[in-house]
């Protein structure tokens, strides 16, 4: 294939991820409520598997592949422009104040805090020395997954309660409760029978256009001289990433911005837990085969998530280009980042 019929495939598929994840995004929320998952862990682990469906399907395919480069960057490099789509969410839907005015809570703080747990465990794991899937090797994945559990727990009883005023609140946040859109969405929804065909079909159509991705992916990067990190960390991670600026700027017409956050945090979390079946899929040390570029597009992650956590607490309330002054840092932070990684050692 010709690099433009290569990229209009890919344009394709990223179009395909796009639509068929808004439909994805809503089908789960009337799930979860019909199904009583509400804002339980169950919920949140059948949205965070909903969302990053197109990252399963690439870490999956290229770890059959034994195409690691692509699995690591799409990881750590989603994680970095996830964080990015705050930004944008800011920018289009936050009019008066910034995104984490109206968004401050503690229970996003601990979500925060979480993304920023996993992320260290992924550095301290790409440390070990490589080898045969052993014992040494599985110990870190295994321990994002148990982190990643434990983390769920906890912010399962901070939905539950904090010992705080107005459950950890400020008084002039959003209006209604965290949440509310998925409820507005089930009570406005299809039936649940019409709900789950809609999740089956757009579930099928985001894997394909996942697994078309990750093909066209490793084909493009070698085209036009880009390695696979520094692809999949960009151009591929944001393809993937558009579900989530579509379902975000629906949660902020309804003015719920704590969901909004909350989401992209949510996916964040889990996206590192995919390193345990690259692992497993591939029969390789997918960490302590990362490479420099990893290690620094982790750090970038950590880096970007405490900005957006400082914002949540310290409230900003002033704009500049209807962005605020957190945003304008992720973005800027974000953009020397990415040039930063051109002359990360290999």
């Amino acid at each position: 294939m010709t690099l433009v019929l290569l990229l209009a495939g890919f344009a394709l598929a990223s179009a395909a991820v796009w639509l068929a994840g808004i439909r994805l995004s809503n089908a789960t929320d009337v799930l979860t409520m019909r199904l009583g998952l509400g804002e339980a862990v169950g919920g949140a682990i059948l949205l965070a598997i909903a969302t990053n469906l197109p990252e399963i399907a690439i870490v999956v395919t290229a770890a059959i592949g034994h195409n690691l480069g692509i699995a690591t960057g799409n990881i750590l490099g989603g994680i970095a422009i996830q964080t990015v789509v705050l930004a944008v969410l800011d920018r289009f839907g936050s009019r008066d104040t910034p995104l984490t005015y109206r968004a401050a809570s503690l229970q996003l703080v601990v979500e925060g805090a979480l993304v920023v747990a996993l992320l260290a465990i992924v550095v301290d794991g790409t440390r070990l020395s490589p080898g045969g899937i052993s014992f040494h090797v599985l110990a870190p994945t295994i321990l994002i997954f148990i982190v990643w559990v434990v983390g769920l727990w906890l912010l399962a009883r901070a939905q539950r309660g904090l010992p705080w005023h107005e459950q950890g609140n400020p008084p002039d946040g959003q209006k209604h409760p965290r949440g509310h859109r998925k409820k507005m969405i089930e009570q406005r929804g299809p039936s649940t029978r019409r709900a789950a065909v809609v999740f089956a079909a757009a579930a099928g159509v985001t894997l394909g256009g996942g697994v078309a991705l990750e093909m066209l992916s490793a084909s493009i990067s070698t085209r036009i001289g880009l390695s696979g990190v520094l692809f999949g960390a960009t151009v591929l991670a944001a393809a993937t990433a558009l579900p989530e600026v579509s379902t975000g700027l629906q949660s902020l017409k309804l003015g719920d911005y704590q969901l909004a956050v909350s989401d992209i945090f949510g996916g964040n979390a889990f996206l590192p837990v995919l390193f345990l079946p690259a692992t497993l899929i591939s029969g390789s040390a997918v960490l302590p085969q990362a490479h420099s570029s990893d290690v620094y597009l982790t750090a970038l992650g950590i880096l970007l998530t405490i900005v957006y956590m400082a914002g949540l607490m310290f409230r900003p309330q002033r704009q500049w280009a209807r962005l605020g002054p957190d945003s304008i840092a992720v973005v800027a932070l974000y953009t020397l980042g990415i040039v930063g990684l051109a002359f990360v050692a290999q």
